[in-house]
């Protein structure tokens, strides 16, 4: 009988690697990570938001998500504005270049996890919630910061494109 702390050790390892081979594929279709991709396409559906609103999406740290806007600023994608009615506030608006890149850039594996994970029955889901969240603890994982993303390495860059 094979070793059970193997077989789960097997199961997380193919999770990674399904992981990295989507991260390369979108960093190489689009140059982007998933992070900014999700990040994008909120911008694409309200047409303007606060980083606050944006953290609050991707269930990232305010300091994430600064450093994922910056990079996207850098490359034109996003333009950062204060609002004229309120000059406290910063608005952040997709760019055309943004869309373009947004375009290019293949499904997430999230968005596949998510179609399938809400076809599940309520008791099937909150299983595998638990028992994520339980291999989270034994890896001592809990308090690292992730959004609802898969994503390798920073949050704010892209993979290597060479392994």
């Amino acid at each position: 009988m094979e070793n059970r702390s193997d077989s789960a050790l097997v199961a997380l390892r193919r999770i990674l690697r399904a992981t990295e081979f989507n991260s390369r594929n979108i960093a190489r279709a689009s140059g982007l990570t998933p992070s900014q991709v999700l990040a994008l396409q909120f911008l694409n559906d309200r047409a303007k938001a606060t980083p606050t609103e944006i953290a609050a999406h991707a269930s990232l740290k305010q300091a994430t998500i600064t450093s994922l806007l910056d990079r996207l600023e850098e490359r034109k994608f996003i333009e950062r504005r204060r609002d004229t009615r309120d000059g406290r506030r910063i608005l952040v608006t997709l760019t055309a270049a943004g869309q373009r890149a947004l375009d290019a850039s293949p499904d997430a594996l999230q968005q596949l996890f998510q179609e399938r994970f809400n076809g599940l029955a309520d008791w099937e889901q909150a299983g595998i919630i638990a028992s994520l969240e339980r291999v989270a603890s034994l890896l001592d994982a809990e308090t690292i910061d992730a959004g609802p993303v898969l994503d390798i390495g920073a949050l704010d860059e892209p993979p290597n494109k060479n392994p």
